[in-house]
């Protein structure tokens, strides 16, 4: 064996040398394949009412939030337990040399929100230093798909993005409520970093903001709110979540499985799901879809990744 060979076979092993067996995993168990990966919480399967009721005040059947459909997931998988993270998205471009397009939505406190050709991932604006251990932010959804390719890639594991019935059905945890809290925007600051009182008094938004006070002004590092009941963290507010799906006005015809709902000819829109700390409350619940270009950037446009389980669950 060359010596060649030799060093790429040592570096390959060590970049799964952190993965576990998925034999014997349940639910809530943590997963993390590799030293810079995600780490992981399994969900268990389960049956659910995917959107919201036509009597609820807050319903918006133009985006898609109905009829309410019974999903049925019998099966396990793996879901971030955090947002992925600037940090390690910057493992994934230094490792890869991918490059982020510049040019992405911005709020500027002199002209509202605009495109702004000089923005990108590491330069925000909002936050105006961003960390490591912040939610990756302007990034598209081909940006996502990149990295979870490379997760796939360097693991053996089926790294993706989540489908829009798996996230919804993670992000309600069981409950039947418009957020995993219940039903009340002014709730949100023990549970997740919305658009409130703290960045009223930063950002003169037009909208009205959660009547409660998070301790941020705009994004938060991941994890400073408490989780849902499957130990998920920010499944609300920080950045929005791209999802597999194409976007649709209703959820008749949609596949009753879990499984993503994609067209064959393709799609022009994805949906992003959880809303964002800037976003209206109105827009920050379980069942609300984004509904954006798979190109498109914004400083509150994230991801959370997902992964197959190996053994069946």
């Amino acid at each position: 064996m060359s010596r060649l060979f030799l060093l790429i076979a040592m570096l390959a092993a060590s970049s799964v040398a952190h993965a576990q067996s998925d034999d014997g995993l349940g639910a809530g168990d943590i997963i993390k394949d590799c030293e810079d990966c995600p780490e992981l919480v399994v969900i268990p399967g389960g049956s659910f009412m995917m959107g919201t009721p036509v009597s609820d005040r807050e319903v918006d059947l133009s985006r898609g939030e109905g009829p309410q459909v019974r999903i049925t997931i019998d099966y396990m998988f793996a879901a971030g337990r955090f947002e992925a993270t600037h940090g390690q998205f910057q493992t994934f471009v230094n490792a890869t040399g991918h490059v982020v397009k510049d040019e992405c939505r911005v709020w500027d406190e002199t002209i509202g929100f605009n495109d702004d050709p000089t923005a990108n991932w590491q330069d925000r604006r909002q936050p105006r230093r961003v960390k490591d251990e912040h939610p990756v932010g302007c990034v598209s959804w081909n940006d996502a798909k990149a990295y979870v390719g490379w997760l796939a890639q360097i693991t053996g594991k089926r790294y993706r993005l989540l489908t829009e019935a798996e996230w919804e059905y993670a992000a309600r945890a069981g409950t039947t409520t418009s957020r995993f809290w219940g039903n009340s925007p002014g709730a949100a600051c023990h549970w997740a970093n919305t658009f409130d009182l703290d960045a009223a008094e930063e950002y003169p938004f037009p909208w009205f903001p959660a009547t409660c006070r998070d301790g941020y002004a705009d994004l938060a590092p991941v994890g400073q709110f408490e989780p849902n009941a499957f130990g998920l963290y920010d499944m609300i507010g920080n950045v929005w979540e791209w999802t597999e799906d194409c976007w649709a006005a209703t959820h008749i015809g949609r596949p009753r499985d879990g499984s993503a709902w994609k067209w064959d000819i393709g799609c022009d829109r994805h949906t992003t799901r959880g809303g964002g700390w800037l976003s209206a409350p109105e827009r920050n619940r379980i069942a609300w879809p984004g509904r954006d270009p798979v190109e498109k950037r914004n400083t509150q446009f994230g991801f959370r990744v997902a992964r197959d389980l190996d053994s069946g669950g």
